[in-house]
């Protein structure tokens, strides 16, 4: 195995963001730059994520920013040995900005192109700062995605369980937007949660009953948007732990029943990995960690600055692909949906396919 030096790329949502990381041929990884343009300001008016505006904002900024990167981590277009570039899931007009420029350095340098999912840069995003080996089991609990996976390998992802309506940063969001927090919301409701009496308003438990490894939010979602609607205003913080609370909890207590089911299949690997925007909420990762203490797992979470989306965990993924002799040709298409475990998302899918493929 020889040393690979990547330029990673990421534009899936509102973040434009470039990063050269260099793994060694001993497995050891070296973020050399990671740097990211938010959006914050330009969606910040419309409550979320507008994809048009979203979109023109990676074109005006990406070269600006891998110029920024490559010049950052002190190295030359002819030091690197590959560039990856988020090919998907994501919003596919901001998905095709990043994965064109890559193509454009990978055909003008000559390096070879990794169309990285963007689903497995977040699978191995806890690498960034820590080595953990594969096999392990991840959750991945995102703005967009939330599901139990396990990590055999590169690229070799079997699904336990997903969301079958939200995921749990979309509903920490759209609960916050509700509750007339600002934009981004989950960071302002755990922040709002801070000494708040988390067992204050009842909230619907999803599932109950069954010994499902499935999540669900859209209960959860509505019911408190029609609290924040009635309560005064110093309700308002027990109202937000007693939000986050929930939401750990049915994270942890799906985690709780995939450990029991990894420990059989995996009886001497327990490594149980967080990874995703929502691993940062504080209380979440305690809950989560107290889970696989319990279970006997070892805990492992990215540092934060990788938990939300970056480039570093796109790179990351391209190299240890470019170990493997794997790589992509230019004809590389951008996808706006992409399931890490291709096989349960098109014979078990916990949502009907679209003319755009099945969901992650």
């Amino acid at each position: 195995m020889i040393t690979h030096t990547v330029l990673g790329l990421e534009t899936s949502c509102d973040e434009t963001a470039a990063s050269v990381v260099r793994l060694d041929a001993d497995g050891e990884v070296t973020v050399l730059s990671s740097v990211i343009a938010s959006q914050i300001d330009e969606h910040a008016p419309f409550g979320g994520v507008v994809p048009e505006i979203a979109a023109r904002a990676h074109v005006e900024s990406i070269d600006a920013i891998a110029g920024e990167a490559m010049r950052q981590a002190g190295v030359g277009y002819q030091d690197l040995t590959g560039v990856a570039a988020t090919a998907g899931p994501g919003l596919v007009g901001g998905v095709m900005v990043g994965l064109s420029f890559g193509k454009a350095v990978s055909l003008a340098r000559g390096l070879p192109l990794v169309a990285v999912n963007h689903l497995e840069g977040h699978a191995v995003s806890a690498r960034l700062g820590a080595a953990v080996a594969y096999p392990f089991l991840l959750l991945l609990v995102s703005g967009g995605h939330c599901q139990l996976l396990e990590v055999e390998g590169v690229g070799a992802c079997r699904r336990l369980g997903s969301t079958i309506d939200d995921a749990a940063g979309e509903a920490f969001d759209k609960i916050a937007k509700a509750m007339g927090l600002p934009y981004p919301g989950g960071p302002a409701l755990e922040k709002l949660a801070e000494g708040g009496e988390a067992e204050r308003f009842p909230l619907p438990r999803a599932l109950l009953g069954r010994e499902t490894m499935d999540f669900s939010f859209s209960g959860l979602k509505t019911a408190a948007a029609r609290m924040a609607d009635k309560i005064d205003e110093g309700d308002r913080r027990d109202l937000a732990a007693s939000v986050q609370e929930a939401i750990a909890r049915q994270l942890a207590e799906r985690s709780d029943r995939a450990m029991a089911a990894y420990a059989e299949r995996y009886p001497g690997e327990r490594r149980f990995v967080v990874a995703g925007g929502v691993a940062a909420n504080r209380h979440v990762r305690a809950r989560l960690q107290a889970v696989a203490e319990k279970r006997g797992f070892s805990f492992t979470a990215p540092p934060l600055a990788y938990c939300t989306d970056n480039a570093a965990m796109i790179a990351l993924a391209g190299a240890e692909r470019l170990a493997l002799g794997i790589h992509d040709g230019l004809d590389a298409v951008a996808r706006p949906r992409w399931p890490l475990d291709q096989a349960a998302a098109l014979s078990n899918p916990t949502h009907a396919p679209g003319r755009k493929g099945a969901k992650a």
